[in-house]
């Protein structure tokens, strides 16, 4: 075609510069595309070419890995106290989320979570003991992830606390995971007033016993069947768990009624279950863990197995680096907060709960629940925007949890550190908010992009294994 009669037909525009050249396009009625591209990460070329190199070895690990992950089948068997199950849990071991940090570093709803544990085990009167005691090199800090366990938001566990046993009936590993105590004022949010500690309490002496013989009765429960049907009804299993949780209510409710010990714990149980919406977000999360767990230590393999956030440090982790962890500052969500609260209020990302998304749940299958972007404003085409993204950095698509909008298609799951990097499309996050300042709580709901440095650090230390 000669140039001059280009200028005779309508001309259809691709555009893969800044998006103000489409606007002008878009301006005069002149149809238009716009690419979604970014350059790759800036990392060094040494490498990138190392990795070139091993691409092949790569991709056969990766194979494996998501083979592993994809025919985990996280089971819920049974409950226990952490002193007695968790390992490596001693009488002065708190455990936190994300990755390994001083009290020194520590953030302020961490610091309130550890001074309400503190309280709550006897081992303080007040909160000045307790902050005292915390910083006195006699309580052993140590990331849950690093003793087969996960918690939500600063994910404190003490040595009394009660903790659900999840086991993968497939390769035979474990995890565990805390009750969860519901919204507002509570412990993994950094409150530790007297109704904090109270209700941890009727938790330990009340619900925990009621449970455990539930779950006597029931036998393993299937989470992997729970968390599909979940997400059929609306929920991604990280900040919506109303059908997750209402699912549990229905397998848990009989034999509940069957083996409590009077019917006052019985129906203190179930209204504790039903008034609490986030309830299965304490068993989404172990079974993510105990999923992804299988798939650590395959050498070659670029597919991450853990992404947690301490509040101070986000953390990442390769199932082929070990139990290293590459870390960088954690941002602070885009959020809807609650009334009275803005931004400055909020403290940086903190949980371990983006295990979920680690493992193609979460912000990954938001589509599934659309109404999370209402939290920031968005719509429901910007949470199928936000799963169908993330398909550009996984290796694989989820052989169960399907997303019914997208004609049952599998979540996007394995995050392969490369692709991030490559592609320069961070994971994709809805998280809860915690205030930066110890003792007050939740403050709000949003989103984000996990932080950059820690992928940037995995990368080049992945390419130097």
């Amino acid at each position: 075609m000669a140039i001059g009669d280009l200028f005779k037909q309508e001309l259809n525009v691709i555009n893969i510069g800044l998006v103000s050249f489409k606007e002008g396009l878009d301006s005069v009625h002149t149809p238009a595309v716009q690419v979604e591209w970014k350059p790759p990460i800036l990392v060094s070329p040494e490498a990138t070419a190392r990795l070139k190199e091993r691409r092949v070895a790569i991709e056969a690990a990766n194979a494996k890995a998501m083979e592993i992950i994809l025919q985990g089948v996280p089971l819920l068997v049974d409950m226990g106290v952490a002193r007695d199950v968790v390992p490596g849990m001693t009488e002065n071991t708190i455990l936190h989320a994300g990755p390994p940090i001083t009290w020194e570093r520590m953030c302020g709803p961490m610091r309130g979570a550890i001074i309400g544990a503190l309280i709550y085990e006897g081992k303080a009167v007040d909160p000045e003991e307790a902050e005292a005691l915390a910083a006195s090199g006699k309580v052993c800090f140590s990331p849950c992830h690093e003793h087969g366990t996960v918690g939500p938001m600063a994910g404190v566990v003490s040595p009394s606390m009660p903790v659900f046993m999840l086991r993968n009936e497939t390769y035979g590993n474990q995890a565990f995971c805390t009750m969860n105590e519901g919204l507002g004022k509570v412990l993994r949010y950094g409150a530790f007033s007297d109704e904090v500690v109270e209700r941890l309490k009727w938790m330990e002496t009340v619900l925990f016993p009621v449970l455990k013989k539930a779950l006597k009765k029931t036998g393993p429960i299937n989470l992997k069947n729970l968390i599909a049907q979940a997400l059929h009804m609306g929920d991604e299993v990280h900040n919506r768990n109303r059908a997750g949780t209402s699912l549990l209510y229905r397998t848990l409710a009989p034999a509940i009624v069957r083996t409590a010990p009077d019917t006052e714990s019985a129906a203190k149980t179930l209204e504790f279950i039903q008034n609490n919406d986030h309830f299965f977000l304490n068993l989404s999360m172990p079974a993510c863990k105990v999923t992804l767990d299988a798939a650590r230590n395959i050498p070659d393999s670029s597919v991450v197995v853990v992404m947690a956030r301490n509040g101070t440090d986000f953390g990442v982790q390769l199932a082929g680096t070990g139990d290293q962890w590459f870390t960088g500052p954690a941002d602070v969500p885009d959020a809807l907060f609650f009334p009275g609260f803005t931004k400055e209020d909020a403290n940086p990302d903190i949980g371990d709960s983006s295990i979920t998304e680690t493992n193609g749940l979460g912000g990954f299958a938001i589509a599934a629940s659309p109404a999370i972007v209402q939290f920031v404003g968005g719509n429901a085409s910007d949470a199928i925007r936000y799963t169908k993204q993330m398909y550009e950095i996984t290796v694989t698509e989820n052989n169960v949890y399907q997303v019914p909008y997208l004609n049952f298609r599998g979540t996007p799951t394995g995050i392969d550190v490369i692709k991030v990097i490559e592609k320069n499309i961070l994971p994709f996050i809805d998280t809860g908010v915690a205030h930066r300042l110890p003792g007050i709580g939740q403050v709000g709901a949003g989103v984000l992009s996990a932080s950059l440095e820690p992928f940037r650090k995995a990368y080049e230390g992945f390419a130097n294994t």
